[in-house]
């Protein structure tokens, strides 16, 4: 992860919400109406949150080659890396759950929160 990434993160600036970009966010990049909607929050709200990103060298603005109107939010080279250590962390706290109750249990688990956070 980009230091100053971690740093953030260990100081508690990074939230939930900045997170939720790098879930959202295409590698091949996404409009900001398209993470908004994907996040359940207002264009502005993401818009803030993608300024914050921005700023922090995990986001980036492109123009949209199918649309010279909207623009695209793409990664960064940080943000490539951001990525790569957030599926990281996920695949191995996933492991680490199937090690510790079983993967029967595991599945359940999985299961119920995906249905929470849909």
């Amino acid at each position: 992860m980009p230091l100053a990434l971690a740093n953030l993160a260990a100081r508690g600036r990074l939230t939930a919400a900045h997170v939720h970009i790098t879930q959202y966010v295409s590698t091949q990049g996404s409009r900001l109406t398209e993470l908004a909607m994907h996040a359940g929050i207002s264009k502005q709200a993401m818009g803030k949150l993608v300024d914050q990103c921005e700023a922090w060298g995990m986001v980036q603005r492109q123009p949209d080659a199918r649309d010279a109107r909207a623009t695209l939010v793409v990664f960064t080279p940080d943000g490539m890396n951001w990525l790569h250590a957030y599926q990281e962390a996920v695949a191995q706290a996933q492991t680490e759950l199937q090690e510790a109750v079983g993967l029967d249990v595991a599945t359940v688990i999985t299961l119920g929160l995906e249905a929470y956070a849909a």
